[in-house]
């Protein structure tokens, strides 16, 4: 398998800590650590706390013991970290997915942190080899071993800055719950509302005013020059014999209908101003 095969069956997370790896000068000290990756020489990888310990298979009998570590973020800037990170619920969904966000670190860089080291120089490394080079051969294995485990898990990667899977995703649910609550002690207030302003409008007397109305009131009659038979047209009644001169029965009826609507518009209208004491059954 070639370099460049390997380099892109790699998630970018861990490539990205590999890069740093091959930042290093001394190129075939790194070739040689490749290879002990390769060909099983790392024995045992674990973790103390943020600390990676592991057992390196070299030239003598006993393996010799390697150590790795980041430097550690501090309580208050883990919290701010997860605040960033629950505002922001794609993050975790992705890292839930074994995925690590492409954007991750900008959830760091946003509280002045960087979640990867800017140089080998910041992390700390040792070997119990007589090589006093650093990386040794032993540690850039061990380094190309955890760029594997940070692609089988990324929350590796977060565990060498101090924090494990379980602590994350214990603080974001906490996070999330907190957010969750306000809204749901303010529900039953609004629910308790509703019933006290459920009978306010009486139905019965919805319609009824018994009020006197304003002496100034002035009050707009309607028009009678277009009534509604005016725009409804004739009443289409079968017509009178062709030859006779007088008017059509449509023409009669209209004409009497006329005369009632204009009566009734009258009464109505006296009605509604309490002239006269109209009787509106008539």
């Amino acid at each position: 398998m070639t370099n460049y095969t390997l380099q892109a069956s790699r998630e970018w997370w861990s490539q990205q800590w590999l890069d740093l790896l091959d930042s290093y000068r001394f190129k075939k000290r790194l070739e040689r650590a490749r290879n002990y990756a390769r060909q099983g020489n790392v024995l045992s990888i674990e973790f103390q706390g943020a600390k990676v310990l592991a057992r390196v298979q070299g030239s003598e009998v006993e393996p010799y013991k390697v150590s790795l570590s980041l430097e550690p973020f501090s309580d208050e800037q883990w919290g701010y970290v997860i605040e960033t990170m629950s505002q922001r619920a794609i993050f975790a969904a992705k890292l839930l997915a074994g995925e690590m966000p492409q954007n991750i670190e900008e959830v760091f860089t946003a509280n002045g942190l960087s979640i990867f080291p800017f140089t080998l120089a910041d992390v700390q490394s040792k070997c119990s080899c007589p090589d006093k080079a650093n990386p040794c051969k032993h540690i850039g294995a061990v380094y190309y071993q955890l760029g594997d485990r940070f692609s089988e898990d990324p929350f590796v990667l977060f565990q060498l800055r101090g924090r494990t899977k379980e602590q994350i995703i214990s603080d974001l649910r906490q996070l999330r719950s907190a957010k969750i609550e306000p809204n749901t002690t303010e529900t039953p207030d609004i629910q308790q509302s509703i019933p006290n302003n459920k009978y306010s409008v009486k139905i019965d007397s919805f319609w009824q005013y018994n009020e006197p109305l304003e002496s100034s009131l002035v009050v707009i009659a309607p028009s009678t020059s277009e009534m509604v038979l005016d725009v409804l047209g004739a009443i289409p009644l079968a017509k009178e014999e062709e030859n006779t001169v007088n008017s059509t029965s449509s023409d009669v009826v209209m004409k009497y209908l006329n005369t009632v609507y204009r009566d009734v518009s009258q009464k109505a209208f006296l009605a509604a101003m309490n002239v006269g004491g109209v009787d509106t059954n008539s």
